[in-house]
């Protein structure tokens, strides 16, 4: 029995000393191209995506680093990282303001960074780790400047006790005051990291001219976001399809890789499923873990994987001949045609699934945890493969309609039309011969 736990304990500890003799060491070099990453003594350029799920599919098409926004699993995050050969930059998540965080507190303060130092502690040594992201958009709806106090603590802290890995902060854009603040307060922040859509095209210019001097990583891109998008009549923002999505991506990675002087990288968003506005806005996965032509896109960039079966193509989705964009009223339980226009690279065999929702009632700011919408029933008057006739419901407001289309290889191309249902009778559909029920009273 004894030499049976005396064998066990040196197997545990030779396995605990090669972990700990693993880590790895993150550099930031200025060579005469700009700066760059130095990864265990080689360059390493970010080719990542924020979230901590499917990474197999994310190694798979050549990404090669994650971003989290929280410790609370970490340890576990960085050995799945490890286990598929990606980097990880560790989120710090530093309270936000906005979420009733008083910085005046110097006990709440210190007890936040009491708990980071530990969590430096448990992970700084970890071989997956690639650096440090103090805070996530702290700046969004802000007033109390000693946040960026608390940031340089935190920052300067882990230049303390782990100093073989950077630091960085996440900003909700880029502002001129905020940069200042950053530079003037936060001197041990090594990478600014910037969460930017609709805006990437003008990223780099504005990173000079607001003056900011050290590296800089997009730490969030991708689709425009749901502030920044077209809206109809009734105040809802119109969801760019995947295949849009896609092509926007296209243009932001574009624009990411124009500045090899001084971005070290990006992070796309999101790499996972959430509702935000709708389930399908930010997600590169369905809910049910298929993904959608974004990931073509990346793969098309980081060339791992040439073989890969590609997500469907939408090309339209119209309700009676109308597109998304066009304020689309329509009368109580009458008929709604949708029609639909995809095609598929390789041919394959497509299964189309719809649903009906309310629109989102719960509708947050920043990102924050939102509740979404059950799809309601409806009922079908006519289907084929590339049209769906329902009744409209029965009471008022706004809705959205989706489509999801889907391959038998994990792949969807994904769309919805918001309209809204009131007295007023719409113009019957291009496939509908009848003349116009519209009421004279209208």
């Amino acid at each position: 029995m004894i030499n049976r736990l005396l064998l066990f304990l040196f197997v545990f500890s030779s396995v605990f000393c090669f972990a700990q003799g693993e880590h790895s060491k993150t550099e930031i070099v200025k060579t005469d191209e700009g700066f760059k990453l130095l990864r265990n003594g080689g360059y390493y350029y970010v080719n990542g995506a924020g979230g901590d799920t499917y990474l197999k599919e994310l190694a798979d098409i050549g990404g090669n680093s994650i971003r989290t926004w929280a410790t609370g699993n970490g340890l576990a995050v960085l050995d799945s990282a490890h286990k598929h050969g990606l980097t990880v930059c560790m989120g710090l998540w530093v309270n936000h303001e906005r979420h009733g965080f008083d910085y005046n507190d110097e006990y709440s303060v210190k007890a936040q960074l009491k708990g980071f130092e530990d969590a430096i502690i448990k992970m700084r040594d970890h071989p997956a780790l690639l650096m440090w992201a103090v805070g996530n958009e702290v700046d969004l709806f802000y007033s109390n400047f000693k946040v960026w106090n608390a940031v340089e603590d935190i920052a300067a802290m882990i230049k303390r006790l782990d100093p073989n890995h950077p630091t960085m902060t996440v900003t909700a854009g880029i502002d001129v005051a905020e940069i200042a603040m950053i530079k003037e307060f936060c001197p041990s922040i090594d990478i600014l990291g910037i969460n930017t859509y609709g805006g990437i095209g003008a990223l780099s210019d504005q990173v000079r001219k607001y003056g900011w001097e050290k590296p800089y990583m997009v730490t969030e891109w991708g689709p425009y976001g749901h502030w920044e998008s077209p809206m109809v009549s009734w105040g809802e923002a119109v969801e760019a399809n995947s295949s849009q999505k896609a092509k926007m991506r296209k243009d932001s990675y574009i624009h990411i890789l124009e500045d090899s002087e001084l971005c070290l990288g990006s992070y796309c968003f999101l790499w996972g499923y959430k509702q935000e506005v709708t389930p399908t806005w930010y997600g590169i996965f369905t809910k049910d873990g298929r993904g959608t032509e974004s990931i073509d896109v990346l793969n098309s960039y980081w060339a791992k994987n040439p073989n890969k079966n590609k997500a469907p193509l939408l090309n339209t989705f119209l309700l009676n001949g109308k597109t998304k964009y066009e304020s689309i009223k329509v009368g109580k339980r009458k008929e709604c045609l949708f029609e639909i226009n995809v095609s598929d690279f390789e041919n394959d065999s497509l299964t189309f699934v719809y649903e009906l929702m309310p629109e989102s009632t719960d509708k947050k700011a920043g990102g924050d945890f939102e509740v979404g919408m059950k799809a309601l029933d409806y009922k079908v008057i006519d289907q084929s493969k590339d049209f769906i006739k329902i009744k409209s419901p029965s009471r008022s407001g706004a809705y959205r309609f989706y489509v999801y289309v889907k391959d038998d290889y994990n792949n969807v191309a994904t769309a919805n039309i918001p309209f809204y249902v009131c007295l007023l009778y719409t113009s019957p559909s291009p496939r509908d011969k009848r003349q116009s029920r519209m009421p004279s009273s209208a």
